[in-house]
């Protein structure tokens, strides 16, 4: 929290709770970028971490569960009501990985797309709500 805080001090709001929850209602359909820094390590695969990570960071902040994605799939559950029409959603995961968050961030409605990076060694998982014409043509 002092970190995040530390990130607005020029102007923002820091909101700490268990994702979505901590959110006043007022910002649901109006969020045009989520970026989020969730655990995605398998829990199996902590162990074969760096030290550097693995001893001097929360276990909470590396474990994503039995795959790695319990908290992204979380996050993706909710995320298309908490975004503005045209709205973005980032996650970071592994090349391994996206493949199968792309595929349930495709279920909730998003348009996806996944950008590596080999000069990062990151993968980064897009995520785009419809915008609302498109949204509401997609209804008739």
């Amino acid at each position: 929290m002092r970190c995040a805080r530390r990130n607005v001090a020029g102007g923002g709001l820091v909101h700490e709770g268990d994702l979505f929850a901590a959110l006043p209602r007022t910002l649901r359909g109006r969020v045009d970028l989520l970026v989020v820094n969730a655990p995605y390590v398998p829990t199996d695969a902590i162990g074969l971490m760096p030290p550097e990570a693995r001893e001097h960071e929360p276990r909470l902040a590396l474990d994503g569960g039995t795959d790695g994605l319990d908290v992204l799939r979380r996050v993706v559950v909710d995320a298309p009501s908490w975004l503005a029409p045209g709205g973005s959603l980032l996650f970071e995961t592994s090349a391994q990985q996206s493949p199968a968050l792309a595929d349930a961030v495709t279920q909730t409605g998003l348009i996806v797309r996944i950008v590596q990076s080999e000069e990062s060694a990151a993968t980064v998982v897009v995520a785009v709500s419809r915008a609302a014409d498109a949204a509401t043509s997609d209804r008739r």
